[in-house]
């Protein structure tokens, strides 16, 4: 049985990145909801929607596992999902705890997308593990437009984000949580802006770890023929200028992650 790992598009492609690196005998599909994306800009309800549409798809292929790679899909469609399929759904949430935890001392950026970084779940998140009220919280919503038209590290990126950072005093601040699986092909970008004293943190590593756990106790760890299907939309991607443009945001995370 295969592992499925869903986003909006294709920022996910970094959470497969580090699940095939964690688990190389597994099999993967790889679903980026390429109809709908962006996610972050959209309604709850909306977003609730699509998630319901996408999980009917990869049910039917008969996975065993979902990881939603998605930190919007999370917070709004996650729980509706886990009363409704009986089968390890694994989510994602901008890593703060983590980042606190490193340090203690120093602020804290989080970055994600407008529902995320104003919606219920990341405030009761904050009110947890924010004692000491160092977290900041900052929406990104044009980095998805820009991943997704694979502008990784251009003059517009970089205007960009200086400009959304410029408010903030950055040498206060020990670490950048990216809070969308999109925001990791940013990190050279991001660099250029940041002070040394700043590291970037992410919950990809953490959410691959509760995968492999899931799966180890319900015995569902396997040694297959390494493989993935990639989809769009329900839609298997097979031509060559598909598979050249997933293989282009490959590459981009191969060079992210040596950095």
């Amino acid at each position: 049985m295969k592992i499925a790992v869903f986003d909006s598009g294709i920022g996910g492609l970094s959470v497969l990145y580090e699940a095939h690196r964690a688990l190389p005998q597994e099999q993967f599909i790889f679903f980026a909801d390429e109809d709908h994306v962006p996610y972050g800009t959209q309604t709850p309800e909306a977003v609730q929607q699509h998630v319901a549409e996408a999980f009917d798809f990869l049910v039917q292929q008969d996975v065993k596992a979902i990881v939603v790679a998605c930190n919007t899909a999370t917070s709004v469609a996650v729980p509706a999902m886990r009363e409704r399929y009986d089968l390890p759904i694994i989510g994602m949430e901008p890593a703060a705890k983590l980042a606190l935890d490193e340090d203690g001392t120093h602020r804290v950026l989080v970055v994600a997308t407008p529902i995320t970084v104003h919606g219920k779940k990341m405030q009761l998140l904050i009110d947890k593990v924010d004692k000491d009220h160092l977290v900041d919280r900052l929406a990104l919503p044009r980095l998805v437009e820009f991943a997704e038209r694979q502008e990784f590290d251009s003059p517009a990126v970089r205007d960009y984000l200086a400009g959304e950072l410029a408010p903030y005093d950055l040498t206060q601040y020990s670490a950048l949580v990216l809070g969308c699986t999109h925001f990791n092909y940013f990190k050279p970008a991001f660099r250029h802006l940041l002070p040394e004293t700043m590291h970037f943190v992410d919950g990809n590593a953490g959410t691959v770890r509760e995968l492999r756990r899931q799966l180890a106790v319900r015995g569902q760890l396997e040694q297959l023929v390494p493989d993935v299907a990639y989809y769009y939309s329900g839609r298997r991607v097979s031509d060559a200028t598909g598979l050249a443009r997933i293989e282009h945001y490959l590459r981009q995370l191969a060079q992210v992650y040596s950095l």
